[in-house]
């Protein structure tokens, strides 16, 4: 158990953990043999594997806003699209860490060159499309203009009022909202997540990894889920790549603690792990730590006897309560419909 502190403290920075992959306490085909069990058809491929531009795809999103408040925005070049505003924004190309897609997508619709400084927000629609909004600072170029228009935009200027454009869609509205309040905790230096960007580590397979925090009623200690599946970790599922994140969480927590699922809190992401390999190693998976707080006291919290509670010290506990408010952790938001490249 004594990796168990030092992995939290890991992840609460926003950097990943070094656990074996076979760490996986619910795999697709586990998953598979679980809706059989139940007298349902399996559902997952149970030898799926994430590949670009095959079977996942991720995007970025840039959200820079200047001294001004003003937000880098690009008109698209598209012809379904043409004329539109919207924020940076493209696929992750085989071979392309998240972070080198941003600063290509920013460069190539905008002129201007940046560095990520956070992730903002992560999207999902199923299992298998994710969009990772970062924030971001200029650090050089000249803006993009209308006599620059080439195949990946017409223009970018600096806009206060999204309301003064023609979006290509509604869905940056809340995003840009987010961003500029976030901006406003750290100009005011009050709390918020540290900076998080993705670790590099290379995966097989996408995973989601949950901290999970209950107190004790007896005096109120706070303790984090285990699993002995193997040797103790954090519990880690297999992302099946066909149901939503929301979904893929319920079967999980209802994997550990059994059909009477105690009521609990999802509060946001806290790590994000991924790199790229050149082809033809094939490791275009990801694993997300998400944080989630059980509302019961521990001893009113059914297990499955392959878990247990695990008290963490008092440092520890005080991060993981801390980490539990508005702009704490990074959001995690399951839409419904992905667009076809960002």
């Amino acid at each position: 158990m004594e990796n168990i502190e030092k992995n939290v403290i890991l992840l609460l920075n926003g950097k990943d953990t070094e656990e074996p992959q076979d760490f996986c306490d619910f795999t697709l085909e586990d998953q598979n043999e679980a809706a059989i069990s139940k007298g349902l058809a399996p559902s997952a491929p149970p030898d799926f594997v994430p590949i670009l531009k095959q079977s996942v795809c991720y995007v970025v999103m840039a959200v820079i806003i200047n001294e001004k408040n003003e937000i880098l925005m690009m008109q698209e070049a598209k012809s379904s699209c043409a004329g539109q505003w919207y924020l940076p924004a493209g696929r992750v190309e085989p071979n392309e860490s998240i972070m080198d897609a941003f600063k290509r997508e920013v460069l190539e619709e905008t002129g201007l060159t940046a560095e990520p400084s956070t992730l903002l927000m992560v999207e999902s629609a199923a299992g298998s499309w994710y969009r990772f909004v970062l924030a971001g600072n200029v650090t050089g170029g000249s803006i993009k203009q209308p006599s620059q228009a080439d195949s990946e935009s017409l223009q970018a200027k600096w806009v206060q009022n999204l309301a003064d454009l023609t979006l290509r869609a509604g869905d940056i509205l809340s995003i840009v909202e987010h961003a500029r309040s976030f901006k406003i905790q750290l100009d005011t230096h009050q709390a918020f997540h540290p900076s998080l960007l993705p670790t590099p580590r290379s995966y097989t397979k996408l995973f989601l990894r949950l901290i999970i925090c209950a107190r004790r009623k007896t005096n109120n200690k706070v303790h984090v889920l285990v699993s002995e599946k193997t040797a103790a970790h954090l519990p880690v599922c297999e992302i099946h790549p066909g149901r939503s994140l929301h979904a893929i969480l319920k079967k999980f927590m209802t994997e550990m603690f059994g059909a009477d699922l105690p009521s609990h809190r999802p509060h946001g992401v806290l790590a994000l792990g991924h790199n790229c390999q050149p082809r033809p190693k094939i490791t275009d998976g990801l694993c997300l730590t998400l944080l989630v707080s059980v509302r019961l006291p521990l001893e009113e919290v059914g297990l499955i006897d392959k878990y247990s509670w695990f008290q963490v010290n008092l440092e520890v506990a005080g991060n993981l309560l801390s980490r539990m408010g508005r702009f704490r952790t990074v959001p995690l938001n399951v839409v419904r419909t992905s667009e076809s490249d960002a």
